[in-house]
């Protein structure tokens, strides 16, 4: 275990200490998204020479410390966040989430005629919040790690895109008013609709602090529903499952057994539970203001091995045999995040209010 744990932890430390210059903290580039491009640069050059050696910590990292560091990410959030957005803000990122991963299955599967294990992480990406929401549906979808990469390298794509573009959609909504709640309900925008909360902070700081502020408490709220999303995609993958065994004839041809829907079981993820449970805790407030951030850079190093290691198992050439696809799929779905978000944004508050 010790030598993948060791490079893994290398690696993520590379990540963090680069995440924390200034103009890739600007630009969105956060510690994750550099963790999975160092791991790939390893990967796809010196690595294979001892990967036999590595691949025990290597895969330890990428499967079991990454379910600790969803676990630990609540550790950023409170139940007290919600009551900042207030009812419209939750409705709004219900919406947002629901509406964009079924876009992302229905666009993926039925008219691109893509994998539904890569078109599931990216619209998991896409919804929720980014990289380490695509990490965390990994083990309920059962991705392969080139899939997870691809999805992980359109978060980075469209997220990065978002940093430069929502300042000047926010100057326009200035003189059309299209988003109400000025700054406020720009920031509420911003945060349920693009994808890292390392974009949200740099995109939203370029338009002002209150704008800020509510982006950043927006996407929390976004990233408090991963758990009830997980749930929700295990059951229906389950149920997917089941049918699919039955229409296959598996009843038929065993008919000693019960039935197949009966023997699928739902695989409830049990890092979600840890990632709620942690976010009640929180809630509380009884761990002392000093231990919070210092458990967010354990979290944070967590997650950066996590996607170190992910790079690592990563081919290049798997990447390029995926194509076009997948780019043109997460291109829909920006279009929508920032189009369809923004209607939701307009009428939820409105609707609500009347």
């Amino acid at each position: 275990m010790l030598p993948g744990l060791a490079l893994s932890a290398a690696l993520a430390a590379a990540a963090v200490a680069l995440g924390r210059i200034g103009w890739l903290q600007n630009h969105g580039l956060s510690a994750l998204t550099l963790a999975i491009v160092l791991g790939m640069l390893v990967g796809n050059t010196v690595y294979p020479r001892f990967a036999n050696v590595s691949g025990p910590g290597v895969n330890f990292s990428k499967q079991s410390l990454l379910r600790l560091g969803v676990v630990l990410y609540g550790l950023r959030l409170t139940v007290q966040d919600v009551g900042q957005v207030g009812l419209a803000g939750v409705v709004i990122d219900a919406l947002v989430l629901g509406s964009t991963f079924a876009l992302a299955c229905w666009v993926g599967t039925r008219w691109l005629g893509m994998d539904r294990k890569t078109v599931m992480l990216i619209g998991a990406g896409s919804s929720i919040f980014g990289a380490a929401a695509v990490m965390a549906a990994e083990p309920v979808v059962k991705g392969r790690a080139e899939q997870v990469t691809v999805a992980v390298a359109t978060v980075v794509i469209f997220g990065t895109l978002a940093i430069f573009l929502y300042p000047v959609l926010f100057e326009l909504n200035q003189h059309f008013h299209l988003i109400g709640g000025g700054a406020r309900g720009f920031g509420v925008y911003a945060g349920s609709t693009i994808h890292e909360v390392a974009q949200v902070v740099a995109a939203a700081r370029s338009i002002g602090t209150e704008a800020a502020d509510t982006a950043v408490i927006a996407k929390m709220v976004r990233v408090m529903m991963l758990a009830p999303f997980l749930i929700m995609l295990s059951a229906w993958l389950a149920r997917d499952e089941a049918r699919s065994a039955a229409r296959s004839g598996y009843a038929s041809a065993a008919p000693h057994t019960s039935d197949p829907s009966q023997k699928t079981q739902l695989a409830i993820p049990g890092f979600a539970i840890g990632f709620v449970a942690v976010v009640l805790f929180n809630s509380l407030h009884l761990l002392p203001a000093k231990v919070l951030p210092v458990m967010a850079d354990i979290d944070t190093a967590l997650l950066a091995m996590a996607m170190a290691a992910l790079g690592l198992s990563t081919h290049l050439s798997a990447i390029r045999k995926a194509g076009f696809k997948p780019i043109l799929l997460a291109l829909i779905l920006f279009f929508w995040l920032v189009v369809g978000g923004g209607l939701i944004n307009r009428w939820v508050p409105m609707l609500l209010a009347g």
